[in-house]
């Protein structure tokens, strides 16, 4: 695994050398390219002006920042290159926090973070020792390609796992959600509902992830690569609406228990 940044925890005087790496794997991913059907050439593009349709090449292009309807103010490369932060290869702990306070939806993307020497092992392995036992996790910022984002540093194993933070004006108010008012909930539905839930309870590492979408794409290039003809997955008809939500619920508790039999 290859580090994408390497620098330091600093947390008052306290210094750990560190590398990240990236936590998410894309070699699995499946992708495709446009190609011209009549040639199989790939398709390129080329950038044209909707002003005067003429094709503009790199230089030629500057960005706008629209504050208005089609008013434009214009900056050039060496403008925006004089508000980049220079990295200082150090993410600074401005503050601890309980990590239960901090909402899924703040989370972006996700790395591991590891010592960059063997004389930092013990010194990493404290930090991440202390984060456990406290419960917390670090506050701090770190510039990654440019710009500068607030991380939480968490424990996990004898690692940490680093998440970039969106910033508060990303994340849309649960309130702007059309709808939600608290319904009257029955007590005798509810409580076959907490019994459907115990039925269904297992641990996380036993559920299954298997991504059925990329295994049928997968069994159709491997299809086309053979020259097979391509067959049709068949659509599971629609389900009837649930009418009488407690014999829904009933009978959902026995297949459950049929399910755990069964495996």
């Amino acid at each position: 695994m290859r580090s994408v940044w390497k620098g330091h925890i600093r947390f008052s005087l306290v210094t750990i050398p560190i590398q990240i790496f990236n936590a998410v794997e894309t070699k699995g991913n499946i992708s495709f390219k446009q190609i011209h059907k009549e040639d199989n050439g790939r398709i390129g593009y080329k950038k044209t002006c909707k002003e005067c349709e003429q094709v503009v090449g790199r230089d030629d292009i500057v960005k706008g920042f629209e504050y208005e309807k089609d008013q434009y103010v214009i900056f050039t490369g060496e403008e925006l290159d004089q508000v980049k932060l220079e990295s200082t290869k150090a993410i600074d702990i401005k503050a601890f926090v309980d990590i239960n306070e901090v909402h899924p939806s703040r989370f972006e993307a996700v790395y591991y973070v590891g010592p960059s020497a063997k004389a930092a092992v013990d010194t990493f392995s404290l930090f991440c020792q202390t984060l456990k036992s406290t419960n917390k996790a670090g506050i701090g910022r770190i510039i990654l390609r440019d710009r500068e984002d607030v991380v939480l540093l968490a424990p996990h194993k004898n690692a940490l796992i680093m998440y970039k933070l969106r910033y508060p004006y990303e994340v849309r108010s649960v309130a702007d959600v059309p709808d939600l008012i608290e319904g009257k909930v029955d007590e005798s539905q509810l409580a076959l509902a907490k019994t459907l839930v115990d039925s269904l309870s297992m641990s996380f590492d036993e559920v299954n992830f298997d991504d059925r979408y990329r295994d049928a794409l997968m069994d159709l290039v491997d299809q086309k690569i053979q020259g097979k003809e391509i067959v049709k997955i068949s659509e599971q008809g629609e389900e009837e609406p649930v009418v009488d939500i407690m014999s829904a619920l009933k009978k959902s508790i026995e297949d459950a228990k049929q399910l755990k039999k069964a495996g």
